[in-house]
């Protein structure tokens, strides 16, 4: 019995090349402060309530223009949904949609807060946050500014945890 190599034929051998990188749907970091978790895997905000000042950037916009801090949270979040990456234009301010139509409710009404109810259960829910529907209602009601602040923060953790990725 004669091999390949005796009856002419010659084998090639090649190595296995890299494939276009793997997007997995379901994001980056959720707990990227490592928080503890408890029995039901559910875990603290990042931040808390009351820790508005600690980016000055989200204090300024959602202080006077909570619309446009609404409507950039819920684009961002939706992003990372749909996509499980960052959305690339994520510091990107742009009133359009949900930023319009908490506007127009702002201004009829002075109840914009409601809004962001349903953002922060979201919210919630993504990152596995202790909370319930009270909790999502009260947070916007007593200080709006706040609520917007504390959501941009846990979304923006992580974002930052996919590092020079997105870049």
């Amino acid at each position: 019995m004669s091999s390949n190599a005796e009856k002419g034929n010659v084998l090639q051998s090649t190595q296995p090349q890299a494939g276009p990188q793997m997007v997995i749907n379901g994001g980056g970091n959720r707990n990227a402060l490592n928080l503890p978790v408890d029995n039901e895997g559910k875990r603290d905000w990042s931040f808390g309530l009351l820790d508005c000042f600690g980016d000055m950037n989200k204090c300024c916009l959602a202080c006077w223009c909570p619309c446009l801090a609404h409507g950039q949270n819920r684009r961002r979040l939706q992003y990372l949904n749909v996509n499980g990456v960052p959305d690339p234009d994520r510091r990107r301010i742009i009133a359009e949609g949900d930023s319009i139509l908490y506007a127009c409710i702002e201004v009829a009404c002075d109840m914009g807060w409601i809004l962001q109810i349903e953002t922060r259960r979201n919210i919630r829910n993504r990152y596995n946050i202790r909370g319930s529907g009270t909790s999502d209602c009260c947070a916007p009601f007593c200080c709006q500014s706040c609520d917007l602040i504390q959501g941009s923060r846990e979304l923006e953790l992580e974002e930052e945890s996919f590092g020079n990725q997105q870049k």
